[in-house]
């Protein structure tokens, strides 16, 4: 029976993605993780499904989301970038969603 070799796989996975993924809003570039480690994904299980600031502050990490609160940006625009985030690394972060009832 072979062995599997996880930093030979890591290594290969990383080659044909990236380590990053990033996305452009307002001609300021912001940059994803292409895997997250368990405490990332650790930290994300805990969040409320409605709480995008705190997705987007976990897999931004604080300066970056500082940068990104400064922009006007609607709950579709980041459904939009969580949608292509998920389709070009096969990562699935839920679907945020927003009510618009009282």
């Amino acid at each position: 029976m072979s062995r599997h070799n996880v930093n030979a796989a890591r290594a290969q996975r990383l080659e044909a993605q990236g380590e990053k993924w990033e996305f452009e809003l307002d001609g300021e570039v912001f940059t994803l993780p292409v895997e997250l480690s368990r405490g990332a994904v650790s930290a994300l299980s805990t969040l409320d499904a409605t709480d995008l600031d705190g997705l987007l502050r976990a897999l931004l990490g604080e300066e970056q989301f500082k940068r990104f609160d400064q922009h006007e940006v609607s709950v579709q625009d980041i459904q939009g970038v969580l949608e292509a985030y998920g389709r070009d690394t096969g990562m699935t972060l839920g679907e945020p969603s927003a009510s618009t009832t009282s």
